[in-house]
């Protein structure tokens, strides 16, 4: 017969596939709200890769420290129209409320959806365990016919596991497209607003190397976001 050792095994793979995936759902915020908006007033601005880098947590992103460089906010008057300014992705987004609320959102889901998966692993698990019980008394024929719908339940779960992650993955996407479009059509009414030329990113991979604290707009920005956000 095929041994038993081995369906326990493929149960603890089962298990621990899980364990990521709980994981992988509690980080997947943190990459996907970290990508900068870009906005513009006269022209578009230089393309640049705006993602921050992922920072895997439980359900809390960490927040990604920007370029010494341009870490301060500006002191003194705004800049003046005209002006190109910029502001930083990170300290943006983290601040942003409307951010805050969709990670929130997502991981209420995600939890829901770690509960469907880890009903699939402790089904599987108890079927494993109420086989290897019942083994010693069954036939080579009766083991074999066990065994087989054994391995079908496994593979009945990897698929529904790969539909949750599926679902999961959707759904950050379009919270995460959501959000960003939100942002850069504020940020956008922003540079409007103040007659600015041009609105850059300064993001932790270092898009902006060197700006004048002077012209790092992101506290007024972020104070814009939040007050629009708050009229909903």
């Amino acid at each position: 017969m095929k041994n038993t050792a081995q369906l326990a095994f493929n149960a603890v793979l089962l298990v621990a596939v899980a364990v990521l995936y709980f994981l992988h759902f509690n980080q997947r915020p943190a990459t996907a709200v970290a990508a900068a908006p870009v906005a513009t007033t006269e022209e578009a601005a230089p393309a640049a890769d705006t993602t921050a880098a992922a920072t895997p947590a439980a359900t809390t992103p960490e927040t990604t420290e920007a370029p010494a460089a341009i870490a301060a906010a500006p002191a003194g008057p705004a800049p003046a129209a005209g002006a190109i300014v910029y502001v930083e992705s990170a300290k943006l987004l983290d601040g942003y409320q409307g951010m805050k609320d969709a990670r929130r959102s997502f991981e209420v889901k995600a939890k829901g959806w770690e509960r469907q998966n880890q009903a699939l692993v402790t089904s599987f698990r108890t079927a494993v365990e109420a086989y290897q019980k019942s083994a010693p008394t069954l036939t080579p024929d009766q083991r074999a016919a066990a065994e087989q719908q054994l391995q079908q339940k496994q593979q009945q779960g990897g698929a529904e596991q790969q539909k949750i992650q599926a679902q999961a993955q959707e759904a950050e996407g379009k919270l995460t497209q959501t959000v960003l479009e939100s942002v850069n059509k504020k940020v956008e009414a922003y540079g409007k607003l103040h007659g600015y030329k041009m609105i850059l990113i300064a993001s932790p991979s270092g898009t902006i190397a060197y700006g004048e604290k002077g012209l790092d707009i992101t506290s007024p920005v972020l104070a814009y976001l939040n007050s629009e956000y708050r009229k909903k």
